[in-house]
């Protein structure tokens, strides 16, 4: 369950900006939306949802792009660029695309993570020195890294490496670890790259394999940041396809049959040609009497091809209790069926291991009371002048005072007329106007 992500000097975030998935104090209504776990003996609050809105370039894909970047450090374990190339998010592999392209001097670049595993509050966080904007060739550095566990400091790296309470992760350590514990710190500081992460690197191999793999197991499988969807992103959702076979998956086929594809089936095929999957269309080939598969935009609309890609991964965050984090989720979805998929996250019948949806959009219908909670509506705002991004809730305003939020307001109307912010009055008139002109002079 994800509680807060944060991030400094990421694109348009220059300020540190925190996104929180931890109920607002005071709120009430919709408790459907909370997911209540006891650390240590004190209760916390999840929301188990979360829709972000924005005007264009305001920087709500930053926001998604910012998780994404942190999760692929984290899996490969330092700061270096990647020579994996297909992520749609390029500053997931060029790091040098990161830091905001108006900063004359360098400022480090920070992410922080709050979530819980099996039991076990884990909060993350590193800040790296990756220089200015497009400076490819700067000598990158990690300048701090911290691990806390159930409230207690693992390890605290601030130029030297420091150990705090180790009994946090005590079940998690080798019985002979205890015996030889200053000897593992000496090492562990001996050992400190400046580019890779200690966590995945030295504490892993000296101090905790296991442990190590429940935070990357978390990041890989339960922290499903989607960029963007499209099938070469899903693949690893699927059970090794065999080269030329049509892989049907049943129950995502059945959702798309509800969706409205009535005539073809739709799975994916990998050939000898191309090792990415494809995206097909399976129907009878009448004249040769035998089943035939072609790619499916030939057959299927935009918005049909985004729905099947993206509802394997709500079938996984459900049966997992995943953290489905997804950029333009609604778009050239019916609102119907956005809908049925909200209401899946909210239904703690079906909802029983905790999962969350978040995402940004464009379309005021969720702007609802009776829908999401004041905690749950995020909205960001750019700066004209600085270009620098905001991010902020609809629980922040309070309720009272003259721009106090009360339950039950029409969030959509008050929205439109710029009560919340995190909307831009656009006139395209003028253009137009002076194109008319300039014609009129010729």
């Amino acid at each position: 369950m994800l509680l807060e992500f944060r991030t400094k000097n990421y694109k348009s975030f220059v300020e540190e900006t925190k996104f929180s998935m931890i109920a607002a104090p005071k709120q009430s209504g919709l408790d459907y939306s909370l997911f209540k776990r006891k650390i240590k003996g004190k209760e916390i609050k999840g929301l188990c949802s979360s829709v972000i809105y924005g005007p264009n370039a305001s920087g709500k894909t930053n926001i998604i792009g910012a998780m994404d970047v942190f999760r692929s450090i984290v899996l490969r374990g330092n700061v270096k660029n990647s020579e994996e190339k297909a992520s749609p998010n390029h500053a997931s592999t060029a790091l040098e695309l990161i830091p905001n392209n108006k900063l004359s001097d360098p400022q480090p670049v920070e992410f922080s993570i709050d979530f819980i595993e099996k039991d076990l509050r884990i909060q993350y966080s590193i800040s790296v020195d990756l220089g200015l904007f497009l400076e490819d060739e700067h000598e990158r550095n990690v300048l701090s890294e911290e691990l806390v566990v159930n409230g207690d400091r693992v390890f605290n790296r601030n130029g030297d490496l420091t150990f705090g309470n180790l009994k946090a992760i005590k079940e998690y350590l080798s019985s002979s670890m205890e015996a030889k514990i200053e000897s593992a710190i000496e090492i562990a500081k001996n050992s400190l790259n400046q580019e890779e992460l200690f966590l995945t690197n030295g504490f892993k191999l000296i101090f905790s394999q296991s442990f190590v793999k429940i935070v990357t197991d978390w990041f890989a499988n339960k922290f499903m940041v989607i960029y963007r969807a499209d099938s070469v992103q899903l693949i690893t959702r699927f059970t090794d396809p065999q080269k030329k076979a049509v892989y049907i998956e049943k129950t995502t086929d059945k959702a798309a049959r509800l969706f409205g594809i009535n005539s073809n089936a739709v799975g994916y095929v990998i050939s000898d040609d191309d090792s990415a999957p494809k995206l097909c269309s399976t129907f009878k080939d009448l004249q040769n009497k035998k089943g035939a598969a072609m790619a499916a935009e030939l057959f299927e609309s935009y918005g049909t091809i985004r729905f099947i890609n993206i509802f394997p991964l709500v079938i996984r965050a459900i049966q997992t209790g995943g953290t489905l984090v997804v950029d333009e989720f609604d778009a050239s979805i019916h609102p119907m069926a956005l809908m049925s998929i909200i209401n899946v996250f909210h239904n703690d019948d079906i909802n029983i291991h905790h999962a969350q949806l978040v995402f940004n959009t464009h379309n005021p219908i969720f702007l609802n009371s009776n829908l999401f909670r004041r905690d749950e509506i995020k909205f960001v705002e750019r700066d004209d002048e600085s270009h620098f991004s905001t991010l902020y809730s609809l629980s922040d305003f309070g309720t009272t005072g003259e721009k106090g939020v009360r339950k039950h307001e029409d969030y959509m109307k008050n929205y439109f007329i710029s009560q919340y912010g995190g909307i831009k009055d656009i006139d395209f008139t003028p253009i137009f106007e002076e194109i008319l002109a300039n014609e009129s002079e010729v």
